[in-house]
């Protein structure tokens, strides 16, 4: 019998130079931050800068992470900036 490690999910939120906050999920934090810098991380921060992580929560798996994602992104900026302290 094979058995196949699950891989480890992050939810993110990345600031913007213009203040934005962009969400997302990774299984390497670091390695999408730098496609973000690079503008290979998508439209939104290749126009808006992507200037540092501010905040990353661990997943067991891309389910839970997704959902998660989804559920920020719902947010009003307030409540993003809450869970960012």
């Amino acid at each position: 019998m094979i058995f196949f490690k699950n891989k480890v999910y992050y939810v993110y939120i990345i600031e913007c130079k213009d203040g934005s906050l962009y969400t997302g999920i990774t299984t390497d934090v670091e390695r999408r931050f730098q496609e973000h810098k690079e503008d290979a991380g998508g439209h939104y921060t290749m126009s808006k800068q992507a200037i540092k992580v501010v905040y990353t929560q661990r997943f067991p798996d891309r389910s839970s992470a997704l959902k998660r994602e989804a559920e920020i992104k719902g947010w009003p900026r307030r409540k993003k900036l809450e869970l960012i302290k």
